[in-house]
């Protein structure tokens, strides 16, 4: 009678128990590092996405923004002192720079191309009737004092109005009458010919020309005349220094007050 034998299956060495361990350890690891790539891929993604916000708020900001306000607006965890070292960084060398104002940021065009932005334009100033009378009376009774001014209107002259014409630049100071009280004297400038377009001040109207013009009375007094102004220093003048004219250009105690 034949017996049956059933087979009985032997071991694995212990070399091949060795690889297969090492073989699943190995696709797990790799599974770990797929994964930390992944996350550190998507936190890069995050990061840039949150640089794009930044500079978003900051642009279309109408005042400086403070970090309070960047950190509300932006999602939740984004680094922002990192992200405004990365922006300050990258406006560092352009036209415009990233700055923090009064503990606030805001984009600000770069200092050195101010120029670029600087506009000059022109003020239509109106003089005042006062100014007109004065300025009339410098034009053509230069050399003038300011008493001879005022005597000539029959009222005071203030002390504005003669200040608002030498801003002007039509009035200057030409010397000091040899007179008690060396007082100074006015006279017209450069910029007044130009503006009039006047050669000189002997060019200024005279009797004939201010009538048809409409300026003056067809019925003078009589004995008037229209004066012969004068450009040049007169005998009875002495010039004025640079140092003479900075003293009575300068501000007073009560220019300060006012």
């Amino acid at each position: 009678m034949t017996r049956a034998t059933a087979a009985v299956p032997m071991p694995e060495p212990t070399d091949a128990l060795a690889d297969r361990d090492d073989e699943a350890l190995d696709g797990a690891g790799a599974d770990d590092a797929e994964v930390s790539d992944e996350a550190a891929g998507e936190a890069a993604a995050d990061a840039v996405q949150h640089l794009r916000m930044l500079e978003a708020l900051l642009f279309a900001a109408a005042e400086p923004l403070d970090e309070d306000t960047l950190t509300a607006r932006l999602p939740h965890g984004a680094d922002l002192g990192s992200l405004l070292a990365q922006l300050q960084a990258s406006y560092e060398h352009r036209g415009v720079n990233l700055v923090r104002i009064s503990g606030k940021w805001a984009l600000r065009t770069a200092s050195d191309l101010a120029f670029l932005l600087r506009k000059e334009t022109t003020e239509q100033r109106r003089l005042s009737r006062a100014g007109i009378e004065t300025l009339a009376i410098v034009a053509y009774h230069q050399p003038v004092t300011r008493a001879e001014i005022e005597e000539i209107r029959g009222v005071g002259v203030s002390k504005g109005t003669l200040d608002l014409l030498l801003e002007i630049g039509w009035v200057r100071l030409r010397g000091r009458r040899r007179t008690p009280g060396r007082p100074v004297t006015y006279g017209t400038t450069e910029a007044f010919l130009q503006h009039f377009g006047l050669d000189r001040v002997a060019d200024l109207p005279g009797m004939d020309e201010l009538k048809a013009a409409g300026l003056l009375d067809s019925s003078v007094p009589t004995g008037f005349i229209v004066p012969s102004p004068s450009d040049v220093l007169g005998p009875d003048e002495d010039p004025l220094d640079e140092a003479d004219i900075a003293e009575l250009l300068a501000p007073t105690a009560s220019d300060d007050d006012a």
